[in-house]
């Protein structure tokens, strides 16, 4: 199985929940053998998404 690109992976981790910041993704990103992680994650349009998507992670779902 091919592992996921940089950005993809970011996305899961932040949808996941358990990280609850861009940095402990950036170092989840790192532990797992991605490299050039800074780059790939700094982007405007990256970080508004990570950001969204860890806040959505956090709140509970409305019923």
């Amino acid at each position: 199985m091919q592992k996921p690109t940089i950005l993809a992976r970011a996305f899961e981790l932040a949808r996941e929940g358990t990280c609850r910041t861009s940095i402990e993704i950036r170092t989840a990103l790192v532990r797992e053998g991605y490299e050039h992680v800074h780059q790939h994650l700094m982007a405007p349009s990256v970080v508004r998404q990570v950001k969204r998507l860890l806040k959505e992670a956090v709140q509970p779902l409305e019923i």
